[in-house]
Protein backbone atom coordinates (compact mmCIF):
# COMPACT_ATOMS: atom_id res chain seq x y z
CA UNK A 1 0.00 0.00 0.00
CA UNK A 2 1.54 3.40 -1.02
CA UNK A 3 -0.07 5.56 2.06
CA UNK A 4 1.24 8.04 4.15
CA UNK A 5 4.48 8.54 5.64
CA UNK A 6 4.47 6.02 8.27
CA UNK A 7 6.45 2.45 8.64
CA UNK A 8 4.24 0.24 9.17
CA UNK A 9 2.35 0.75 5.74
CA UNK A 10 6.04 0.48 3.77
CA UNK A 11 6.38 -2.44 6.12
CA UNK A 12 3.26 -3.74 4.72
CA UNK A 13 3.46 -2.56 1.27
CA UNK A 14 7.02 -4.41 1.06
CA UNK A 15 5.72 -7.52 2.12
CA UNK A 16 3.02 -7.61 0.23
CA UNK A 17 5.10 -7.11 -2.89
CA UNK A 18 7.15 -10.42 -1.58
CA UNK A 19 4.07 -12.39 -1.43
CA UNK A 20 2.27 -12.11 -4.94
CA UNK A 21 5.71 -10.70 -7.16
CA UNK A 22 4.03 -12.70 -9.84
CA UNK A 23 1.17 -9.90 -9.49
CA UNK A 24 3.26 -7.15 -9.23
CA UNK A 25 5.32 -8.06 -11.99
CA UNK A 26 1.77 -8.24 -14.19
CA UNK A 27 1.16 -5.21 -12.88
CA UNK A 28 4.81 -3.83 -14.21
CA UNK A 29 4.17 -5.02 -17.56
CA UNK A 30 0.96 -3.21 -17.72
CA UNK A 31 1.99 -0.09 -16.67
CA UNK A 32 5.54 -0.27 -18.87
CA UNK A 33 3.29 -1.13 -22.02
CA UNK A 34 0.66 1.72 -21.64
CA UNK A 35 3.96 4.34 -20.70
CA UNK A 36 5.62 2.57 -23.88
CA UNK A 37 2.64 3.19 -26.09
CA UNK A 38 2.03 6.64 -25.08
CA UNK A 39 5.56 8.38 -25.38
CA UNK A 40 7.74 5.29 -27.25
CA UNK A 41 10.47 2.83 -25.81
CA UNK A 42 13.28 5.72 -25.05
CA UNK A 43 13.84 6.15 -21.47
CA UNK A 44 15.87 9.72 -21.93
CA UNK A 45 12.56 10.73 -23.36
CA UNK A 46 9.76 9.61 -21.81
CA UNK A 47 9.45 10.24 -18.15
CA UNK A 48 6.30 8.33 -17.13
CA UNK A 49 8.20 5.46 -18.76
CA UNK A 50 11.33 5.84 -17.00
CA UNK A 51 9.01 6.01 -13.92
CA UNK A 52 7.60 2.33 -14.60
CA UNK A 53 10.92 1.11 -15.18
CA UNK A 54 11.95 2.12 -11.99
CA UNK A 55 9.35 0.52 -10.33
CA UNK A 56 9.48 -2.73 -12.20
CA UNK A 57 12.95 -2.81 -10.97
CA UNK A 58 12.28 -1.90 -7.37
CA UNK A 59 10.53 -5.25 -7.14
CA UNK A 60 13.56 -7.31 -9.07
CA UNK A 61 11.61 -7.80 -12.55
CA UNK A 62 13.49 -9.60 -15.17
CA UNK A 63 15.56 -6.86 -17.42
CA UNK A 64 14.34 -8.94 -20.40
CA UNK A 65 10.74 -8.93 -19.38
CA UNK A 66 10.72 -5.36 -18.96
CA UNK A 67 12.59 -4.84 -22.89
CA UNK A 68 10.26 -7.21 -23.84
CA UNK A 69 7.22 -5.13 -22.33
CA UNK A 70 8.48 -2.15 -23.84
CA UNK A 71 8.48 -3.27 -27.38
CA UNK A 72 4.86 -4.43 -26.72
CA UNK A 73 3.78 -0.95 -25.61
CA UNK A 74 6.17 0.55 -28.26
CA UNK A 75 4.23 -1.41 -30.55
CA UNK A 76 8.00 -3.04 -32.28
CA UNK A 77 6.86 -6.81 -31.01
CA UNK A 78 3.50 -6.83 -32.73
CA UNK A 79 0.29 -4.96 -31.90
CA UNK A 80 0.68 -3.43 -28.66
CA UNK A 81 -2.03 -4.23 -25.53
CA UNK A 82 -4.68 -1.16 -24.96
CA UNK A 83 -5.52 -0.15 -21.69
CA UNK A 84 -7.07 3.22 -19.89
CA UNK A 85 -6.16 5.07 -17.16
CA UNK A 86 -9.04 5.36 -14.55
CA UNK A 87 -8.94 6.69 -10.97
CA UNK A 88 -11.65 5.65 -8.35
CA UNK A 89 -11.99 6.98 -4.80
CA UNK A 90 -13.60 5.46 -2.07
CA UNK A 91 -13.79 5.23 1.71
CA UNK A 92 -12.89 2.65 4.53
CA UNK A 93 -13.06 2.11 7.98
CA UNK A 94 -13.28 5.33 9.89
CA UNK A 95 -13.87 7.18 7.21
CA UNK A 96 -10.32 6.34 6.02
CA UNK A 97 -10.21 7.80 2.36
CA UNK A 98 -8.75 5.64 -0.44
CA UNK A 99 -7.59 6.39 -4.17
CA UNK A 100 -7.26 3.43 -6.47
CA UNK A 101 -5.49 3.76 -9.83
CA UNK A 102 -6.45 1.29 -12.47
CA UNK A 103 -5.22 0.77 -15.91
CA UNK A 104 -8.05 -1.53 -17.09
CA UNK A 105 -9.01 -3.42 -20.62
CA UNK A 106 -12.63 -2.52 -19.77
CA UNK A 107 -14.20 0.32 -17.17
CA UNK A 108 -17.28 -1.63 -17.50
CA UNK A 109 -15.72 -4.67 -15.64
CA UNK A 110 -13.53 -3.06 -13.27
CA UNK A 111 -15.81 -0.42 -11.94
CA UNK A 112 -18.64 -3.04 -10.51
CA UNK A 113 -16.14 -5.14 -9.59
CA UNK A 114 -14.11 -2.57 -7.45
CA UNK A 115 -17.07 -1.32 -6.18
CA UNK A 116 -18.35 -5.05 -4.24
CA UNK A 117 -14.72 -4.87 -2.75
CA UNK A 118 -15.23 -1.75 -1.30
CA UNK A 119 -18.86 -3.29 0.13
CA UNK A 120 -17.61 -6.44 1.18
CA UNK A 121 -15.07 -4.77 2.59
CA UNK A 122 -16.90 -1.91 5.08
CA UNK A 123 -16.15 0.38 2.70
CA UNK A 124 -17.84 2.43 -0.07
CA UNK A 125 -16.67 3.60 -3.74
CA UNK A 126 -17.41 7.86 -4.12
CA UNK A 127 -17.78 9.93 -6.93
CA UNK A 128 -14.73 10.82 -8.47
CA UNK A 129 -13.29 13.90 -6.60
CA UNK A 130 -15.24 13.05 -3.76
CA UNK A 131 -11.47 12.25 -1.75
CA UNK A 132 -8.48 13.11 -4.37
CA UNK A 133 -8.46 16.99 -3.06
CA UNK A 134 -7.38 15.88 0.14
CA UNK A 135 -3.95 14.69 -1.80
CA UNK A 136 -1.25 15.83 -3.06
CA UNK A 137 1.40 14.07 -5.86
CA UNK A 138 4.59 13.86 -4.37
CA UNK A 139 8.24 12.11 -4.87
CA UNK A 140 8.89 10.77 -1.44
CA UNK A 141 12.02 8.16 -0.42
CA UNK A 142 12.50 6.96 2.61
CA UNK A 143 15.69 6.17 4.14
CA UNK A 144 16.82 4.50 7.36
CA UNK A 145 17.96 6.92 9.93
CA UNK A 146 20.38 4.55 11.54
CA UNK A 147 22.07 4.54 7.49
CA UNK A 148 22.82 8.21 7.37
CA UNK A 149 23.76 11.67 9.14
CA UNK A 150 21.07 14.08 9.42
CA UNK A 151 23.32 16.97 8.44
CA UNK A 152 24.79 14.95 5.03
CA UNK A 153 21.10 13.79 4.32
CA UNK A 154 20.02 17.24 4.48
CA UNK A 155 22.71 19.13 2.33
CA UNK A 156 22.69 16.20 -0.72
CA UNK A 157 18.94 16.27 -0.52
CA UNK A 158 18.33 19.79 -0.50
CA UNK A 159 20.86 20.74 -3.12
CA UNK A 160 19.18 17.74 -5.38
CA UNK A 161 15.84 19.50 -5.67
CA UNK A 162 13.46 18.31 -2.22
CA UNK A 163 11.36 20.41 -0.74
CA UNK A 164 11.48 18.96 2.51
CA UNK A 165 13.24 16.15 4.71
CA UNK A 166 11.71 14.94 8.37
CA UNK A 167 11.90 11.68 10.28
CA UNK A 168 9.11 9.51 11.07
CA UNK A 169 9.32 6.50 12.96
CA UNK A 170 13.10 6.43 12.43
CA UNK A 171 13.14 6.81 9.14
CA UNK A 172 13.78 10.01 7.00
CA UNK A 173 11.58 11.24 4.77
CA UNK A 174 12.72 13.42 2.03
CA UNK A 175 10.19 14.55 -0.38
CA UNK A 176 9.76 16.08 -3.67
CA UNK A 177 7.81 17.73 -6.59
CA UNK A 178 6.93 14.29 -8.56
CA UNK A 179 9.07 16.30 -11.97
CA UNK A 180 12.47 16.36 -9.20
CA UNK A 181 11.93 12.90 -8.22
CA UNK A 182 14.36 11.21 -10.66
CA UNK A 183 17.07 13.32 -9.99
CA UNK A 184 16.92 13.42 -6.61
CA UNK A 185 16.79 9.81 -6.25
CA UNK A 186 19.76 9.83 -8.47
CA UNK A 187 21.82 12.11 -6.31
CA UNK A 188 20.78 10.10 -3.13
CA UNK A 189 21.84 7.10 -4.72
CA UNK A 190 24.77 8.41 -6.07
CA UNK A 191 26.30 9.01 -2.71
CA UNK A 192 25.54 5.60 -1.57
CA UNK A 193 22.24 5.98 0.07
CA UNK A 194 20.05 2.51 -0.17
CA UNK A 195 15.88 3.40 -0.16
CA UNK A 196 13.53 1.68 1.78
CA UNK A 197 10.91 3.00 -0.35
CA UNK A 198 11.03 5.48 -3.44
CA UNK A 199 7.62 6.51 -5.38
CA UNK A 200 6.31 9.47 -6.80
CA UNK A 201 2.74 8.95 -4.33
CA UNK A 202 -0.11 10.59 -3.67
CA UNK A 203 0.48 12.08 0.35
CA UNK A 204 -2.36 13.01 2.42
CA UNK A 205 -2.94 16.43 3.51
CA UNK A 206 -4.88 14.76 6.66
CA UNK A 207 -4.28 11.87 8.34
CA UNK A 208 -6.97 9.14 10.18
CA UNK A 209 -5.72 7.37 13.54
CA UNK A 210 -7.31 3.94 13.17
CA UNK A 211 -7.45 1.77 16.13
CA UNK A 212 -6.51 -1.62 15.97
CA UNK A 213 -9.70 -3.25 14.99
CA UNK A 214 -10.51 -0.04 12.08
CA UNK A 215 -6.29 -1.03 11.10
CA UNK A 216 -7.01 -4.53 10.26
CA UNK A 217 -10.50 -3.67 8.37
CA UNK A 218 -8.62 -0.81 5.93
CA UNK A 219 -5.48 -3.24 5.59
CA UNK A 220 -8.15 -6.21 4.86
CA UNK A 221 -9.54 -3.85 2.09
CA UNK A 222 -6.66 -1.68 0.45
CA UNK A 223 -5.32 -5.80 0.12
CA UNK A 224 -8.39 -7.15 -1.78
CA UNK A 225 -8.02 -3.69 -4.13
CA UNK A 226 -4.05 -4.74 -4.67
CA UNK A 227 -5.34 -8.25 -5.66
CA UNK A 228 -7.08 -7.20 -8.81
CA UNK A 229 -5.21 -7.40 -11.90
CA UNK A 230 -6.33 -3.99 -13.06
CA UNK A 231 -5.22 -1.72 -9.93
CA UNK A 232 -2.03 -0.56 -9.97
CA UNK A 233 -1.60 1.82 -6.89
CA UNK A 234 -4.23 1.85 -3.54
CA UNK A 235 -3.75 5.57 -1.81
CA UNK A 236 -5.18 5.76 1.88
CA UNK A 237 -4.79 8.51 4.65
CA UNK A 238 -5.00 5.41 7.23
CA UNK A 239 -2.35 6.07 10.20
CA UNK A 240 -1.71 2.34 12.21
CA UNK A 241 -1.58 2.00 15.26
CA UNK A 242 2.16 2.16 17.00
CA UNK A 243 2.26 -1.99 18.01
CA UNK A 244 1.47 -2.61 14.22
CA UNK A 245 4.66 -1.86 13.70
CA UNK A 246 6.14 -5.01 15.62
CA UNK A 247 3.73 -7.12 13.19
CA UNK A 248 4.81 -5.70 10.10
CA UNK A 249 8.45 -7.17 10.78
Amino acid sequence: MAGHSKWANIKHRKARQDAVRGKAWSKCARAIIVAAKAGGPDLSMNLTLRYAVDEAKSVNMPKDTIEKAIKKGAGIAGEGESYEEVRYEGYGASGVAIIVDCLTDNVNRTAPELRKIFERNGGNLAKPGAVAFGFEAKGQLLIDASKTEEDVLMELALEAGADDVEMNDGIWEVTCEPSQFLNLKEALDSHGLVFESAAVTMIPATTVNCDQSAAERVLRLVDALEDHDDVQKVYSNAEFPDDMLTEAD
